[in-house]
Formats: structure tokens, sequence, C-alpha cells
């Protein structure tokens, strides 16, 4: 059973308004994969889109994409370095080599988020 909630007006030139306001949003930055997400939801999932608008969750989804993605990025880039032998030794003994190695580790990484998280 929902509670109602009485609504009140304001008159404007003979007219009657009702004093409608919407709920608190999350503060917040969405970032690089929340940003991703909206696109993703604006261009392929429009009516989950449409619902999450009308019912005031899209931005506290995208808040939470951003950081489940960020968390699993860090994570991923963390096991695959240190599964592949990419060190602060290797860095410090071969800056180029280990600069293509995490270069090519964050983009797997990367590349495994966005099929999790993002696109689905």
């Amino acid at each position: 059973m929902a509670l109602e909630q009485a609504i009140t007006y304001t008159e404007v030139n003979g007219y009657f308004i009702p004093d409608l306001a919407l709920p608190a949003q999350p503060e917040g930055d969405i970032g690089k994969y929340g940003r991703a997400r909206l696109a993703y939801l604006r261009e392929r999932k429009k009516l989950l889109h449409m619902h999450m608008m009308t019912q005031c969750t899209l931005w506290e989804h995208l808040l939470e994409v951003q950081q489940t993605a960020t968390e699993r990025m860090e994570l991923l880039t963390a096991q695959m370095a240190a599964a592949d032998g990419v060190t602060e030794d290797l860095k410090s003994r071969d800056q180029m080599l280990w600069l293509g190695r995490i270069n090519n580790i964050r983009n797997r990484a990367d590349e495994l988020v966005y099929n999790e998280l993002i696109y689905v």
C-alpha cells in the first residue's frame, strides 16, 4: 500500500499549479565508466533508461557502476600484473618493456570491465 501525500498548490494568475519536486539525488562524479554506461543505456536500452529516469534511480545506478568498475579495474590490473611478472623491479630495469606490458594489461582489464559491467 503506497503512502498518500497531500499535494499542495500555488495560485498563479488564477491557476492552481501543483508544488512538485524531485527527490534528492546522490552527489558524485559518474566518471568514465558511468558515462559509458549512460551512453549504452541511451542507445541500446531505451526502455530501461526511461524507466530509471522516471523512477529517479539513474544517477544512483551510474555512480554505482562507476565505483564498481573502478574497483574491478584496479583488482584485475593488479592480478594480471602479478600473473605476468610486471613488477617494480622490471620497471627499474627496462621502463619501455614495463610500459608496454602494463598498457597491455590495462587494455585487457578495461575490455573485461566493459563486457562485465557496462554492456549488460
